[in-house]
């Protein structure tokens, strides 16, 4: 299902030709499509989806399911928890679901690119010259393909530097993470970026014991601060250790029944397994783009402008190929944007305030400025938070780990950015992305009616207390560069 044939027509001129078949390179092929073009998307694996699909979003976020509904029968129900959590059951179950989902998601993503009437060609490309592929697949076999623009979106792959010795059984790295037969009892993390918080957060939901290290201070460092602090205390709560300002020696299996982690220290980590997630590497080496005129940054990435065209003005990338956000949500946009203007010089009418989700247990979201940005841009932003166990929908749900912060100007009346942290972030970010789309004041929340019980109510309570503080805020003083609000709970 899903599997990628060679059905290419009798010629070879494509108007538009996109390498790689991930979020980024499926929207730009159907963007393209859809103005009546003829495109054709190259993939190297097998199936469709790209990493995204085998390796990445789709697998993990599986799993991720998997362990919370697990915890939601831990929170609600404790006796049938019990019955539940095995972790040879665990695991079997996990793969056979994994499994499936991975099968729809290729199948679904095959049948919109054949119904585009999208022709899809198998095999590894390589730039012959600016405007010409060489596509060669398994079995060795050679043939070149031209097109007026081209789109690479190739996407990336774990980075494992020299000191860790990756063995893909004992010592793991993304790609290898999910084909574990069994649950470990204890894992280590090397990393503090979206994967190894993920990862982290779903191992230890399920029992495993998670010892997360990193060289940073805390992870997740691009965050706003309270809920770079609330992952830690969730993963904590849930018998997982963050070591922070920890530089890494070396990583090795002991042969015998350990991974060990040495650090610059001295101190010896050691668990049954390790996951290895410190960054990804654009999939370019072997395309040789310099034959095209493309030229990669030290980091090897590819430098686009807001069209994301690259220094060659026919060839785009999106995605992975050009650096963070690293986000499928993103990368499908970039995707989206490459085509639209490839094909007719238009910016793709994609909006603003990117929302960002991460998937750890309980999940975080933000949209807009974090706090901090807000003070920078604004010098004293009123700021609201609500905590999740003022809400009747969160105490129902036994979900009460969580808040929703509001940051506006200083007046109040703007809004400027949404967090979120809690069960069903990820959703309920997404009513301050409109809100910050269609430049909604901080009062529409407080004069919608919305249904009760919801989540989405803290949208509500934190805009009234916006508006109350608009009051008083002449008369308050102190000392904090923000007016920071925090409904119904004292510090």
């Amino acid at each position: 299902m899903g599997r990628f044939n060679n059905m290419i027509a009798a010629s070879n001129n494509f108007d538009l030709l996109v390498i790689g078949s991930g979020p980024a390179g499926q929207n730009a092929a159907l963007e393209a499509a859809k103005q009546g073009t003829r495109v054709l998307i190259v993939e190297q694996e097998p199936q469709v989806g790209g990493a995204c699909v085998q390796y990445g979003t789709i697998p993990s976020k599986t799993l991720r399911e998997t362990a919370l509904t697990l915890t939601a029968f831990q929170r609600r129900s404790g006796d049938v928890y019990e019955v539940l959590h095995d972790a040879e059951l665990s695991i079997s179950s996990l793969m056979k679901r994994l499994n499936e989902v991975v099968h729809a998601h290729q199948e679904t993503t095959r049948r919109f690119l054949e119904q585009a009437n999208v022709e899809r060609a198998y095999g590894r490309a390589a730039f012959v010259s600016p405007h010409e592929i060489a596509v060669t697949n398994v079995k060795g076999e050679r043939f070149l393909v031209k097109a007026d623009k081209i789109v690479i979106a190739t996407g990336s792959r774990p980075r494992n530097p020299p000191l860790v010795a990756v063995d893909h059984e004992n010592i793991l790295d993304s790609d290898s993470l999910l084909s574990m037969t069994y649950l470990p009892r204890s894992i280590i993390i090397l990393g503090g970026g979206v994967i190894a918080c993920e990862y982290a957060a779903t191992f230890a939901s399920l029992g495993v014991k998670v010892t997360l290290i990193d060289r940073a201070p805390m992870p997740l460092g691009f965050l706003d601060a309270e809920l770079v602090d609330f992952f830690v205390s969730q993963l904590t709560a849930n018998g997982g250790e963050f070591r922070g300002n920890c530089e890494i020696a070396a990583v090795d299996w002991d042969g015998i029944s350990s991974v060990r982690a040495t650090l610059r220290t001295g101190e010896v980590i050691k668990a049954d397994k390790a996951f290895v997630a410190l960054g990804r590497v654009a999939n370019l080496d072997t395309m040789a783009i310099e034959k095209a005129g493309l030229i990669a940054s030290e980091r090897g990435l590819l430098v686009v402008n807001e069209f994301c065209q690259t220094n060659v003005p026919h060839i785009y990338a999106a995605g992975d190929t050009i650096g963070p956000p690293a986000l499928a949500s993103a990368s499908m946009e970039q995707g989206r944007r490459a085509a639209c203007h490839a094909l007719s010089g238009k910016m793709h009418p994609g909006l603003g305030s990117l929302p960002i989700g991460i998937y750890t247990i309980p999940e975080i979201a933000t949209v807009g400025l974090t706090e901090q940005q807000a003070i920078e841009k604004v010098g004293r932003p009123m700021v609201a938070r609500v905590r999740f166990d003022q809400i009747a929908r969160a105490q129902i749900m036994a979900s009460t780990s969580g808040l929703l912060k509001l940051v506006a100007d200083e007046c109040g009346d703007k809004l400027l950015g949404v967090q979120v942290a809690g069960d069903g972030a990820t959703e309920l970010v997404h009513l301050g992305q409109m809100a910050l789309i269609g430049k909604m004041p901080v009062d529409t929340f407080a004069h919608a009616t919305f249904n009760f019980p919801t989540m989405a109510e803290a949208y509500r309570i934190a805009a009234l207390e916006i508006i109350h503080a608009r009051e008083e805020q002449s008369s308050r003083t102190g000392n904090d560069a923000s007016f920071r609000l925090n409904a119904g709970v004292r510090n």
